[in-house]
């Protein structure tokens, strides 16, 4: 056996040591850098839109004045926008992601479609809106209605929510599986009793991500063609309407000092349907993590 001699030991360990340490510094300057910015940003949002964030501001419609400008459409236009992407993007993600880990053949074909639903998480949301503008838009005749915005929004998320659906049912246990078809259940059976509601924490988590990333997006919007300002609530799926991030992106452009302020405080009504909509769906994980 070969001897190594103490100080040697003793070097390697403080050489590891300090390794340790100097990454340790370099990830907590990080974090910290990362905490002041989102400070700093909270607070200049905050100080500036807390002053016009009342309740005219919630009822009134979009105005050339700030002091009368309100957000009421633009916020009931994202609610009417959610209501469709939701459930279009979970329900097809899911699906698609239960097909491809439950049902598909390992093979070149279905690896190489995984590999670029992978890709498609990483595309402009630019691109989509181009998409949409000319399938659901155009080709669709849908115009510039809640469906053809939903649809698009649907197609921008939905290669996040498949690629958290399949890294979630994946991490279910196979011993849960073989034991639910040791009791004689069905393929779909195990699927629905037993992989769901056991992968349904880790498609939540992504599904809230996907879907905060959706009401935030202003590109597709843009490109459809979704107006920023309107005197009217939508009242079908077929209606045109604005959404939050429109409204916000042209009272931040316009040359008024007032209106910075007013999209201020529109970024703060944005923040907390989008806080109320995590707050739900963590909710409901935290529920099914207890359960399973």
């Amino acid at each position: 056996m070969r001897y190594i001699d103490d100080s040697v030991v003793m070097k390697r360990m403080t050489k590891r040591i300090m390794f340790n340490k100097v990454w340790k510094t370099l990830f907590f300057l990080a974090t910290t850098f990362a905490l002041v910015m989102l400070a700093i940003l909270m607070y200049r949002i905050v100080t500036q839109g807390i002053d016009y964030l009342n309740f005219d501001f919630l009822t009134n419609f979009a105005s050339r004045f700030a002091d009368k400008a309100g957000i009421k459409a633009a916020l009931v236009g994202s609610l009417w926008l959610m209501g469709v992407v939701a459930p279009v993007s979970i329900i097809l993600g899911v699906g698609t992601a239960i097909y491809l880990e439950e049902y598909a053949k390992k093979n070149r074909l279905n690896d190489f479609i995984r590999m670029n639903i992978s890709n498609l998480a990483g595309v402009p949301s630019i691109v989509f809106g181009l998409l949409g503008l000319t399938i659901f838009v155009r080709m669709m005749e849908l115009g510039k209605s809640i469906l053809a915005a939903g649809f698009t929004m649907s197609l921008l998320i939905l290669p996040i929510i498949i690629v958290a659906a399949q890294e979630a049912i994946r991490a279910v246990p196979s011993e849960q599986r073989e034991a639910s078809y040791g009791m004689g259940a069905t393929k779909w059976q195990t699927i629905l009793r037993v992989v769901l509601p056991a992968a349904i924490p880790g498609i939540l988590t992504g599904s809230i991500l996907a879907l905060s990333r959706a009401i935030g997006e202003t590109a597709p919007l843009v490109v459809i063609g979704i107006p920023v300002i309107l005197q009217f609530l939508p009242d079908n799926l077929l209606s045109q309407f604005t959404a939050l991030p429109m409204q916000i992106y042209d009272w931040a452009k316009r040359p008024q000092e007032a209106f910075q302020y007013v999209a201020s405080a529109g970024i703060l009504v944005l923040m907390t349907v989008l806080l109320l909509m995590n707050s739900i769906a963590i909710f409901i994980r935290n529920k099914f993590q207890k359960r399973y």
